[in-house]
């Protein structure tokens, strides 16, 4: 049952009865109205966010920043500010359900500091990057990674996240670093990177690699909300009423899609994903065409689906491998 966790109830009807009064407070019936296409995104960004390994930041950031020309700075935070409340809705009932084992989510203490210094790391060093190469670097990456994960058999069936030496934790480190910046730029991206390692380098089972990574990119969007409010103070109060417009619809679809992961076999629904993220890009490169937009959104794809392809093919070779457990 998607409500039977008792902790899970308790959250739900708490963070609910918190954007009635903040909506009540901030908010307006007609703004709402008036902002209809920010709850209708997220009802598919928030569901991708609890069923795959890309963030509700995967939809929400090339919709705004692409289709409908939002600085991508406000696409950026609004993707932060509404992954705060899905994907922590969604890590709150994954923790919550029955026969969860803790202990399998206790590196997620360290690795989320790391990540977090990453996105500090991006603010400070990557904003000034021109924006069509940051669109064109995110519609490239959310695109090679879908396509790559759905056209491999990478699946791996470790249940327990097991670095050997100091290589090991120091490739961790330098991913999670590196999904931080890009959550500096997109909003999302840290989980990405993040369960590609999971999956290849230390062969973990795909659904707990999507969990670790749901819950990363959670905790990075709380954080990372919480940098843009009280250290840049760039959130301004037309933000937070978008973002309370959007807020009951992820906090109910992003865990729904994780319910949803536990059910189902969803390959399906990520060849749709897939379908999706493929328009995406070409509608960027449609969209006010020029030779640079091209160049770069291709060069990207060609060097990121060879990271990901390879990855998880070598992910396959070694599950055939005789001998490797």
């Amino acid at each position: 049952m998607f409500f039977e966790s008792r902790i899970f109830r308790g959250w739900y009807a708490g963070m609910m009865l918190l954007w009635l009064l903040l909506f009540a407070t901030l908010s307006s019936i007609p703004f709402l109205l008036d902002h209809w296409h920010y709850p209708a995104i997220m009802v598919l960004g928030a569901f991708v966010a609890g069923l795959t390994p890309e963030g509700g930041g995967a939809v929400a950031f090339p919709v705004l920043s692409v289709f409908f020309d939002i600085k991508r700075e406000m696409a950026r935070d609004f993707s932060l500010m509404i992954q705060s409340v899905g994907m922590t809705s969604a890590s709150i009932w994954i923790l919550s359900r029955k026969g969860r084992r803790l202990a399998t989510y206790r590196p997620l203490l360290w690795m989320i500091p790391v990540s977090f210094l990453g996105f500090v790391l991006g603010m400070a060093l990557l904003q000034t990057i021109p924006v069509f190469i940051i669109q064109a670097l995110f519609l490239s990456l959310i695109m090679t990674f879908a396509l790559a994960y759905v056209s491999s058999t990478h699946r791996g069936d470790r249940l327990v996240l097991q670095p050997s030496g100091v290589g090991d934790h120091a490739m961790l480190v330098g991913v999670l670093i590196a999904g931080g910046m890009c959550a500096s730029l997109f909003g999302t991206g840290a989980d990405i990177v993040l369960y590609t390692m999971l999956v290849t380098r230390f062969r973990m089972d795909e659904k707990v690699a999507t969990h670790m990574s749901i819950m990363v990119m959670a905790a990075i969007s709380i954080l990372g909300y919480a940098y843009r409010f009280f250290c840049d103070g760039d959130i301004s109060d037309y933000q937070v009423r978008t973002w309370l417009c959007a807020y009951p619809v992820v906090l109910f679809m992003a865990p729904f899609g994780s319910y949803i992961l536990h059910k189902l076999n969803v390959e399906w629904m990520l060849r749709g994903i897939v379908a999706l993220n493929i328009f995406q890009l070409g509608y960027f490169n449609l969209k006010n065409p020029s030779w640079e937009k091209l160049a770069w959104s291709g060069g990207f794809s060609v060097v990121l689906f060879a990271i990901f392809w390879l990855s998880l093919a070598r992910m396959t070779r070694q599950r055939r491998a005789p001998g490797l457990g």
